[in-house]
Formats: C-alpha cells, structure tokens, sequence
C-alpha cells in the first residue's frame, strides 16, 4: 500500500473506484483538493478525517450530489461522468447515508420501490420485488419484514433496509456514511458482519467514520485525509489507531482518558422519581431517580431518542418536570436562571440551537447567562473591556482558534464553539457541571483536550453527569454508568466492570437481571 500521496492501490485489477486529480472548492474553502484514491473490487475499504478533512464532500461527488470542479471518476476502469445520484446508481454506485432517507408511514416494500416502480401498474412491480428481495436477504443475511411500516422498526433495521434499496438498485459499491451513530454495540456488530457478507459475495464497501476502533475492526485498507487533502493510505493490518489519529491531527494524540479513580463526597445532584412529558403529551422520563456526588463523573448512556434529551433540560431548568424532584445540594431547583444561581453549569447538547447565539460575538457568547453578574455589569451597562479582556484569557486557556473575542460565533469550527461553551461554563465555578454530547462534531484533537479539561474538574471535586451517544467516551469518562431506555433506567454499572457487550444490551431495553 502507498504511503501519502499515493493511490492506495494493492493489485493489478481493475479497481472498483479509482479518483484521479479530483478538485472541489465551495467559494474560498477547498474542499477536496487533487485527490487520488484507488478502491480495490471487493474489499472495504476505511476513509477517515477530521471533521472538516473533506471526506463526506469526496464521497457525495462519488454519488452525484456534487461535481466536482476537476478530476477523473473511475468505475471498474471505466472513466464515468457522474453528474447525478441517477448516473451514479446506473454505474453500480450505491450511498447510506448518515440520516437514513426513507418514508416512516410507508412499508419496507415501497420505500424500496420508490423511484424504481419498474412498470405503470404497482402489482406487477411489487410482485418482481418481492422476490428480488427474498433473494436479496437470503444471499446477505439482511432479515428484514419487508411489510413493516418503517415507522415500526428499530434504527438497526432502517439501515438494513437502507442497505437492501441500494442492493435493489443494483449497487457494486456501498458506500457507507457514519453507519453505527445511531447503533447499539450489537447492531453495530451485526451491521459488520453483513458488511463481511457483501465483500464474500464480491461486494464493496466505502466506510466513513470518524471511530477508529471501526476502521481497525472492519476494514481490509484505510485512507487518511486532512485539511481537504489525502494524506495517507495503509493496509488496516499494518497500521495502528495512534498512527491514523497522528496522521488525521498532524501530531501525536492521547486516544485514552489518563485519569486516577474517583473519590466521590457527598451529593450535589439528587434526581427523585422524574417524569417528563413532551408537548404532545409524550412521556419522555419516566420514573427516573440517580444522585451525582462531588469528585466524579456520572455518564448517562443510551441510543440517541431515549430521553436522555428532555433528562438533560429538566435538569437544566430549560423544560419543567411534571412530575418528581430535582435537588441541588439538597435544595430544590427551579428554572434556569435558578439553576445558574445556585452555580450549575450546563454545556448542552446542540451548541448552535442552546449553547450560542451565532451573530453574537465570542466575548458576548462568553457571559451568556452571567451577564448580570457584578464582573460584568454595572448599573445596568456591560464592561466592556473587562468581558473582553476575560474572553481572551478563556480562548488562550482552552486554545480555542483563533482568539479573537470580537469574531462572531458563526465564524468559529464546530469544535472552537464547543471549547468556548465549555470555557464558560467551566470558568465560572460550578458545583455541578451537565454535559451533553461534549465532543459532537469535535475533531480528535480537541476531544483529548476536552476530556482533560473534564477530568480535572472532577479532580478539583466538581459533580459532573455526562450525556453521550459515544459508548467509548462514557466508558472512558465515566466512574458509574447509568443506562437509558424509552425514558426509564434499564441498569446502573461500575466504570470497572462495564463491557460494551453489557451496556449494549441494557441500551437495547434488556435489564441487569434479564442479561
């Protein structure tokens, strides 16, 4: 396999995708800049990046969503000019995206059909789908109920479902988009070994992830692109996690929490019998009761939609409780500007929609809910200078780019806006810290600086409960664990003695007692 610069090729065969020269540029920001890559027929084959490193742009000129502005498209050592998902689907060219594009009240059937009736009348087309399908599911273990309504089917199933259209279409290549986001450890390990079956049946396979443990556990060759550039290739099996994280960063990175165990004090969080209903009258939290104690870390796991969302406001003050309590050092918490008074800091989980205001600048985004506050305000006038002075002292401290407190919100990366969220909740002293998501869409880089930061608050004696779809971060962060499921607590574990086999079955609804 070539080093950087390279093609990534392995054989003389005509490859399934070759790239050659492809360029991209949205208006000043370059994309993808002259890429080459090879993607050897029936192997799976990793792409990974920072966030920002141009690999999702890369594969939607692959699938037609974009064109790109130079460059040569290979397809089985054809040259193909693909200038629409249509002509990518003609070429054998087949995409599952990360946020699945099927229609919930319709069934497995027609979702499949959609766009591929093959006839006037639905009856014939349906009939030579069904049993396309049948075969279909035999050939690669997909089981699936292809009369369901996809509204009634678990996220592991939709992504099946989502496998067997592009199969349907006649896909070659899959290309695979963050698949196991929405997964549990089980479904992930499922979707793999369909991954495996594609590739024995000839098959192949483009994983995009930004989990390394994936791209080491699934694939036969793996890319490394940075800044809009392909900076590496290797064979998965000559390679390691520290050497793709090195070349994804441009530096050496600590993939794991370095941390002491926890001496946990007394309660600051006390949660009693929570109950949550939405504004359709939907209960989200259901009966739900944990403490956080100063000096650890609490992580409350779960697949995405189980109510650890509506948990995290209720918490916050953001969405009254209707039912239960919640006690700060033993007193009851009100709303949020309660909540800040009573030094409760809160990073939530969309830092864009609750975190930031995006045309305001860094240094007011900074005193967002302390505005008040004596070192900010006087006779109801800002200071100005000091609020600035403060922001720039926070950006240095947690090297957030560039440190300039007069940029707007908007202007920063995903990850230089959640390290300024985090600075000013952090910075201002809480008794219990709420993190949702801390690291979404966060590049490797600042997700060890973010987790250092986590620790030594917990080290200083801070209450921290942590929110995360990452299993590997709450595993890493975590002292106790405490597993949701439709809005209740399926099982609380020690850091010591989880597996991710056990937290995956209590995230798929399956108690302690029950496993």
């Amino acid at each position: 396999m070539s080093g950087a610069g390279g093609d990534g090729r392995t054989s003389g065969a005509p490859p399934a995708i070759e790239l050659l020269g492809i360029d991209k540029s949205f208006g000043p920001v370059h994309a993808n800049d002259d890429i080459h890559l090879t993607v050897e027929a029936g192997t799976i084959h990793g792409i990974v990046g920072e966030n920002g490193a141009g690999k999702s742009t890369l594969m939607n000129i692959v699938y037609g969503f974009y064109q790109a502005d130079s460059g040569i498209i290979r397809v089985d050592g054809e040259e193909r000019a693909i200038r629409s998902p249509e002509d990518a689907i003609e070429a054998g060219i087949g995409m599952v995206h990360q946020h699945f594009m099927l229609v919930e009240p319709f069934t497995v059937l027609e979702n499949i059909l959609l766009g591929a009736e093959g006839g006037w009348t639905l009856k014939a087309g349906k009939a030579r789908a069904r049993e396309a399908l049948l075969r279909l599911e035999q050939d690669y273990a997909l089981e699936v109920d292809i009369d369901a309504r996809i509204a009634d089917l678990p996220v592991g199933i939709q992504q099946r479902v989502e496998i067997l259209k592009a199969l349907f279409r006649g896909a070659r290549v899959l290309i695979l988009d963050e698949p196991t986001g929405v997964l549990t450890p089980q479904e992930a390990d499922h979707l793999f070994r369909i991954l495996r079956n594609l590739k024995e049946q000839g098959r192949t396979v483009i994983l995009i992830t930004h989990k390394l443990r994936e791209i080491m556990a699934a694939t036969d060759t793996v890319s490394v692109m940075r800044q809009g550039a392909m900076v590496a290739h290797r064979r998965t099996a000559d390679t390691t996690t520290e050497e793709l994280a090195e070349l994804m960063v441009g530096r050496k990175v600590l993939l794991r929490v370095d941390k002491q165990p926890a001496r946990p004090g007394s309660p600051v969080l006390e949660v009693e019998h929570l109950e949550v209903v939405d504004e359709q009258g939907v209960r989200r939290v259901k009966d739900v009761s944990f403490t956080v104690r100063a000096g650890e870390i609490v992580g409350i796991a779960g697949v995405a939609g189980n109510g650890q969302s509506e948990l995290l406001e209720a918490l916050s003050g953001i969405r009254r409780p209707s039912g239960g309590r919640v006690l700060l050092h033993g007193e009851p918490l009100a709303d949020a500007a309660d909540c800040r008074l009573k030094k409760l800091g809160h990073v939530p989980e969309d830092r864009l929609r609750m975190g930031l205001v995006r045309g305001f600048p860094a240094y007011e985004n900074a005193i967002l809910g302390y505005q008040l506050l004596p070192a900010y305000a006087e006779h109801g006038f800002l200071k100005k200078r000091s609020i600035i002075a403060r922001c720039l002292d926070w950006m240095q401290g947690y090297d957030v780019r560039p440190a300039a407190p007069h940029l707007q919100a908007t202007s920063f990366s995903g990850g230089n806006q959640q390290k300024l969220v985090l600075a000013r909740e952090m910075e201002h002293d809480p008794d219990l810290l709420l993190v949702g998501q801390p690291t979404r869409g966060v590049d490797i880089g600042a997700i060890e600086f973010i987790h250092k930061r986590l620790v030594a608050m917990r080290d200083a004696g801070k209450a921290i409960l942590l929110v995360s779809v990452e299993l590997d971060e709450i595993m890493s962060l975590a002292d106790r664990i405490i597993v949701m499921f439709d809005g209740t607590i399926t099982g609380e574990v020690d850091q010591a003695e989880a597996t991710a086999r056990g937290l995956g079955l209590l995230m798929a609804g399956i108690s302690n007692e029950a496993a």
